[in-house]
């Protein structure tokens, strides 16, 4: 007795006040405490978990830089000296040389006497923005066609005739077709591009649709009178995100090869591109000293396809839920 005195002494507590009956709640006892998920939060934190992706994430960025911010601040004119033989098909030191150092000139000069480091930048800024244009419209009719198709037997049986005549044509043969019949311009590329280019994407969703579709929950949604559509855009395309994240990561970097290989052979935009720069600088390939440049827009091209490719790879690994164990 003397010792609870003390303490109802020490804490200036009463008695009722220290002791007090908890409720018990059958609600409250069956919450899990546990943290909150979320998908995209835990997407990043993958993502990022490993510093290659920051230091591809900071080439990306810087690129994306070069590519629409530099062209804002910087007058290019291709033809400002055709009309100073000495300014002509340079080498970086040489150009330097001639007209001081400037970034303008570490890529040296072309065959107008312009800046082959302008040139590429512009030209990338076309390559660029032709490919997330299409891969936005190639991606959004593929997906939303691909899983009607993989859930609707009438439009798989029609889709399905549709795909074995198209998918038999060789795609870059469809492509040079159409851009010979058009004028080679920036919309035609497109156009050729995502005539036919959403089929492919399509496909590959109705495949992996009929993967998943016959799964218990998606059954369940249909017993109950769930329509179609609303399984496939709630049920089915949120599960497929990692799938289709990394179909994106392939299909932005082949859409910048087709243009690049199209101009190439002659075949390509009228645009300055950066297909349109190497087929022009073509003929400096096979004269010596000035090979450099030819190489600086096929050296560009091919570190921005790699960077576009890596990024979506590893964004789209990091989509998948398995990963964020």
């Amino acid at each position: 007795m003397e010792e609870k005195r003390n303490i109802y002494e020490e804490t200036g507590l009463s008695r009722e006040e220290l002791f007090s009956f908890v409720d018990h709640s059958a609600l409250e006892s069956e919450k899990i405490t546990a943290p909150r998920y979320s998908y995209w939060k835990s997407v990043f934190r993958v993502f990022f978990r490993k510093k290659v992706n920051i230091v591809i994430l900071i080439i990306f960025a810087i690129i994306l830089a070069f590519t629409y911010i530099y062209p804002l601040f910087v007058h290019y004119d291709p033809m400002a000296n055709i009309m100073d033989a000495t300014a002509k098909h340079l080498l970086p030191s040489q150009a330097i040389k001639r007209f001081g150092f400037s970034i303008h000139w570490i890529l040296g000069a072309g065959a107008s006497g312009q800046s082959t480091f302008d040139a590429v930048w512009f030209g990338s800024r076309i390559s660029i923005t032709m490919a997330f244009i299409v891969a936005v419209i190639n991606m959004t009719i593929g997906v939303l066609v691909g899983a009607v198709w993989g859930f609707s037997k009438k439009v798989d049986v029609v889709m399905t005739q549709v795909y074995n005549v198209i998918g038999n044509v060789p795609y870059i043969l469809f492509i040079s077709v159409m851009v010979l019949i058009m004028s080679a311009s920036f919309w035609t590329m497109v156009f050729a591009l995502t005539v036919t280019g959403w089929i492919a994407i399509a496909y590959f969703i109705r495949t992996q649709v009929i993967i998943i579709r016959d799964r218990e929950y998606n059954l369940a949604s249909r017993c109950l009178g769930t329509p179609i559509t609303r399984i496939a855009t709630r049920n089915i395309l949120p599960f497929m995100t990692s799938v289709i994240v990394t179909l994106v990561a392939t299909e932005i970097p082949s859409y910048i090869s087709y243009e690049v290989f199209l101009s190439y052979i002659g075949m390509g935009m009228s645009d300055m591109s950066l297909g349109r720069l190497i087929y022009q600088a073509e003929n400096a390939m096979l004269t010596p000293g000035w090979q450099f440049e030819f190489w600086s827009p096929v050296v560009v091209a091919s570190i921005i396809t790699t960077v576009l490719y890596v990024v979506g790879q590893n964004l789209g690994d990091a989509s998948d839920p398995r990963t964020h164990m």
